[in-house]
């Protein structure tokens, strides 16, 4: 395929899209939302100045870097973004789709000015630092490879609009719930072992598989007991071994798993309590809404949604390697918030548009070859996607077009 060809229907493809995605705003912040989006993809950074030398403008630096400073505090980037992309992602979640959702942060250790920082966990240097705090809900299926950003967002207890993170974390779950028609299976980690939680999900009849701490009380054939007694007791009838990759070492695990059946005090849903023992001195405790009979298969399909995690984890490393998000400068809350979205755009593209139908694997393949890597391209692609989206536009830059009327949000994205 001729390279510039390719870069040129890249480039129309990124103008199409974010029309969709900035229907309900003005014409300077659609605008601004279709370079932005091209910028971080073209860059792989979330610095305005780096995002405004993309634009191959006569315009300076500064005035373009000005002028994204004021659209990027624009109220409606946020929600018009998201609304979008849910919208277009709806309906490839099913019944059994997973929604994983990830409780993280952006860590800014050295940053002093910028609005409403608050302190947060380094998990790698296990220190408090300053940053924010973000929630990213990413849709996959059990033994696929494929993932569908839904939604990221970044919060500050410091702000005087935060209210509790089971708020953001509720408010999260119930964007994207009314969106996918109460579809999918909510997996969530320990963090989400909460009546705060619990309820709301219940309340609502949306499945879920959240890990549990293991102090919790649980009521077993009518008895109230402790989780982790029940999780010590419980009977482990079925085994298997997994791999898992850390540090570029492949460690092998041998897992015992079995289940029980279980209620939450004073709530009458059956519930069930899947164990699982060989990941770590401790046992793994998963409170589940699904049924589980008395096949193996059952129970693993529990074991393996809430496994699919470790996929997200290195989605979230991806988005901020690639991007270099730790590195975002704008000292605005509402610009920061904003940001979220537009790299949402920036990763359903790279996800989801480039790999939706047959039309775009001949161009997804050579974008995975422009990608300039020593020993090839690594199982996890959207690194190399990233790496290869810039490269080209890097090789052969030019202009974004001006976005023609859009007359459906639901388009074709093929090249026809």
């Amino acid at each position: 395929m001729n390279f510039s060809h390719l870069a040129n229907k890249l480039r129309s493809k990124i103008t199409r899209f974010s029309g969709i995605l900035s229907l309900d705003l003005d014409k300077t912040a659609r605008r601004f939302v279709k370079e932005a989006i091209y910028g971080i993809m073209a860059s792989q950074s979330v610095m305005l100045t780096e995002i405004g030398r993309q634009l191959e403008s006569r315009v300076s630096l500064k005035k373009i870097e000005e002028r994204f400073s004021r659209q990027l505090i624009k109220a409606g980037i946020w929600g018009s973004i998201h609304r979008h992309i849910l919208s277009l992602a709806s309906n490839r979640i099913k019944d059994k789709t997973l929604l994983i959702l990830d409780l993280s942060d952006v860590k800014k250790k050295y940053a002093e000015k910028m609005e409403y920082l608050t302190k947060v966990h380094d998990g790698s240097e296990d220190e408090i630092v300053d940053g924010y705090w973000t929630n990213q809900i990413i849709a996959t299926e059990v033994g696929s490879n494929e993932i569908t950003p839904l939604h990221m967002s970044l919060y500050s207890q410091d702000s005087p609009d935060f209210t509790s993170e089971n708020d953001e974390i509720l408010a999260a779950i119930n964007l994207v719930g009314e969106a996918v028609q109460n579809k999918g299976i909510w997996v969530i980690d320990r963090g989400a072992d909460r009546d705060a939680i619990f309820e709301p999900l219940l309340q609502e009849q949306r499945d879920f598989i959240i890990r549990m701490v293991g102090t919790r009380d649980l009521i077993y054939q009518g008895n109230v007991a402790r989780s982790l007694w029940l999780a010590h007791a419980c009977r482990l009838p079925y085994q298997t071994t997994i791999a898992k990759v850390i540090d570029g070492k492949e460690l092998i695990y041998n897992l015992n798993f079995g289940h029980v059946k279980v209620k939450l005090p004073d709530m009458e849903t059956p519930l069930n309590m899947v164990v699982v023992r060989g990941l770590s001195s401790r046992p793994m405790m998963l409170l589940t809404t699904l049924e589980i009979g008395n096949k193996q298969e059952d129970v693993w399909f529990v074991v393996r949604a809430y496994l699919k995690r470790w996929s997200v984890e290195e989605t979230i490393r991806f988005i901020k390697q690639t991007y270099d998000l730790e590195n975002i400068r704008v000292l605005k809350y509402a610009r920061l918030q904003n940001m979220m979205a537009l790299l949402l755009a920036v990763f359903y593209f790279a996800a989801v548009v480039l790999d939706q139908n047959q039309k775009l694997m001949i161009m997804t393949g050579h974008i995975l070859k422009s990608a300039k890597r020593v020993f090839g391209i690594p199982d996890f692609k959207y690194y190399a996607l990233g790496d290869g989206l810039r490269n080209i536009f890097s090789r052969f830059p030019g202009q974004l077009k001006k976005q023609t009327k859009i007359h459906h949000p639901q388009l074709d994205f093929g090249f026809g």
